[in-house]
């Protein structure tokens, strides 16, 4: 049998199957509309109508041209006409056409008789049939003949068949074959979207296997936390979309980074209409901070009906402010069964006060899958005060390996006065990573005086990040003087944001200033130092001992004016200490009568040097009784010197009294 090398054979060139399916008859359908594209590209036919064409290829064929019955029947096939394209088929395979018996092997599998295809199909493989021969690899990797698969599809592949290089990678891949990566990249290089795509994943599991180290788990449930024995009041949904790119971390860039070799690859599979890469690829750009791009691609995806590109949209769209159209597109998500997308609405219905919509639609997530759903549920319940089905839900969350699901849980067991039923729900979700249950067991062994055990679960929190884990380390390092390790984790809490921790690093830093010894009059006014900024940072947030330390400072400074606006703001906070120095600077300006004022409320408040000015002050203006009422009231105060000074006050104001 001669085998042709004429234009009929461009039917076995084309691809046989235009996309990666288990399905071999999914596979095979693709591969007809691939052979009659081949033929409709050739100079001949580019500008005649298909009627055109098969009546010329029929003509011609009746009269015997080989190369015309292989064409016709390779379009007749390709239109379904089986009955029609197989006496064609049938007579150019006989004269030795190659392409023929490819393309028969093709019909004969679609009538079902797939011995007789793989026959015909390595029938053209030996004779050089790349198509044929990744068609018969893929019929005996369909009988679990896995040596005979791989002969025929390195076949294939190592003639340049993308389909068959791809089908080879996979065979490889299952395998864990390190040598699957060269088939995908030489398939991915001839243009196959699915080879493109599945090359970038191995790519960036490689990066990311080398960041992480071997034993690292992977991307953490991204549920906010709370800082306190109590859970977050924040619904658990995800930001992005949680598919591979997510998950990679470092393995997709740093923001402002070069592109990766696997984003490269993600865009030209997501360029040739692969909606996964599409989402990879925007959540690539997301992480990078290029939101407009990434928004495109999340876009792309989700027309194509990938719902986790839609949820991910919505999600840039409201961080754009766009509620609205976020809303449209979370609802398009869920409806497809995102389950991150359905809590995204039921936190968008829960902030709008629709309670039963929001709990509808956390009830859909949890429906599809996502354990997040009863974890709102349950924050829903609580918030609403309907602690048993808040516990029930937060239980089923639990057990189902929900960390801060686990820790609320624990929380709401404490409250309820199970300590005991609530450590192990702690401990499990502090083991699971949850740096808020790590916290609450510091919190559960300080109150039952175990400081040891106490501090290694705060170390563990603090390390993780937790500000006011932070800060019971930092002073636990104090009260043991080790204070480096102190000033480490307090400038760790308070860049969290701790204005106690701020406060207390300011008064360490404090500590160590020389004694700046006597102002000295017409000299410069000094920078503000850093233990002084710490101060303004603390008084900022409230902290009333940091407001009148800085207005101490800034008295010190000769600035009245500021002085006088942080002690009257501690004052007026409740702060005595900030009562009594207000007064203080008062009576220096001439303002007795409001300097008495805040004395009193500060006396009042228990600070006994303010009521040691008062008495002092009633006793200037001739107030005895007033004078030894305050007198007596310095001394209950103290402290010892100030009761001391009040006690002789009081004598000699008696002694005026009864003179």
């Amino acid at each position: 049998m001669v085998f042709m090398g004429d234009r009929a054979t461009l039917l076995e060139t084309g691809r046989f199957v235009q996309r990666h399916a288990r399905n071999a008859a999914d596979e095979i359908i693709e591969a007809v509309g691939a052979v009659d594209a081949a033929v409709d590209t050739t100079a001949e036919t580019d500008a005649e109508n298909e009627t055109e064409t098969e009546a010329r290829h029929r003509r011609a064929a009746e009269r015997g041209d080989l190369a015309s019955m292989s064409a016709l029947g390779a379009l007749l096939l390709r239109r379904g006409d089986l009955d029609g394209a197989e006496p064609f088929l049938r007579g150019a395979t006989a004269e030795g056409d190659r392409a023929a018996a490819n393309n028969l092997g093709v019909l004969l599998h679609q009538r079902g008789y797939a011995e007789e295809a793989a026959g015909w199909w390595r029938v053209a493989a030996v004779a050089g049939s790349a198509p044929a021969a990744h068609a018969l690899g893929r019929h005996h990797r369909e009988r679990g003949d896995e040596p005979a698969a791989e002969y025929w599809l390195r076949q294939a592949a190592e003639q340049g068949h993308a389909l068959g290089a791809y089908a080879l990678a996979d065979l490889l891949e299952h395998r864990s074959d390190v040598g699957a990566e060269r088939w995908l990249r030489a398939a991915a290089e001839q243009g196959h979207r699915e080879a493109a795509y599945r090359l970038a994943l191995a790519l960036e599991r490689r990066v990311t296997e080398t960041t992480r180290g071997p034993h690292d788990t992977g991307t953490r449930l991204r549920v906010p936390g709370t800082g306190a024995l109590v859970p977050t009041g924040a619904p658990a949904t995800a930001p992005a979309a949680t598919g591979t790119a997510a998950a990679a971390g470092r393995a997709v860039g740093e923001p402002g980074g070069e592109p990766t070799e696997a984003e490269q690859w993600f865009r030209q599979a997501a360029a040739r209409g692969h909606r996964r890469a599409a989402l990879h690829l925007g959540t690539i750009l997301e992480h990078r901070g290029e939101l407009k791009e990434a928004g495109r691609w999340y876009l792309s995806s989700a027309k194509e009906g990938e719902a986790k590109a839609a949820c991910a949209l919505g999600f840039l769209l409201r961080d754009a402010g766009d509620e609205e159209s976020a809303a449209v597109w979370w609802l398009r998500a869920a409806q497809d069964g995102d389950g991150n997308a359905a809590n995204a609405l039921g936190a968008l219905h829960a902030a709008r006060g629709e309670q039963q919509t929001a709990e509808r639609w956390y009830r859909a997530a949890m429906d599809a899958g996502d354990v997040n759903g009863a974890y709102n549920l349950g924050l829903l319940c609580a918030a609403q005060d309907r602690i048993p089905q808040a516990e029930q839900w937060y239980r089923r969350a639990a057990y189902a390996g929900h960390r801060e699901a686990a820790n609320a849980l624990a929380v709401l067991l404490l409250q309820a006065g199970d300590a005991n039923g609530a450590e192990p729900w702690f401990s499990k979700a502090a083991e699971a990573g949850s740096v808020d249950a790590a916290f609450n067991l510091g919190i559960l062994h300080a109150g039952r005086d175990d400081d040891r055990t106490a501090l290694v679960w705060y170390e563990r929190a603090a390390a993780a990040g937790h500000t006011e884990a932070a800060l019971q380390v930092g002073i636990a390092a104090l009260r043991d003087g080790d204070e480096r390790t102190a000033e480490r984790h307090l400038r760790c809490a308070a860049g969290g944001g701790s204005a106690e921790a701020a406060f207390r690093l300011a008064s360490v830093l404090d500590a160590r200033r020389p004694d700046p010894g006597p102002a000295v009059l017409g000299a410069p006014r000094e920078e503000k130092t850093e233990c002084e900024e710490w101060y303004e940072r603390a008084a900022q947030q409230g902290h009333r001992r940091a407001q009148v330390r800085v207005g101490m400072l800034a008295a010190g400074r000769g600035d009245l004016a500021e002085a006088d606006r942080w002690y009257r703001e501690a004052a007026e906070a409740g702060s005595r200490n900030g009562a009594f120095n207000l007064g203080l600077l008062l009576a220096r300006e001439g303002s007795e009568r409001e300097a008495a004022l805040w004395w009193t409320r500060a006396a009042r408040a228990g600070h006994g040097r303010a009521a040691l000015r008062l008495a002092l002050l009633a006793a200037r203006r001739g107030e005895l009784a007033e004078g030894s009422r305050w007198c007596a009231r310095a001394v209950e105060l103290g402290p010892a010197e100030v009761a001391e000074r009040a006690a002789r006050l009081s004598e000699a104001l008696h002694q005026e009294l009864t003179a």
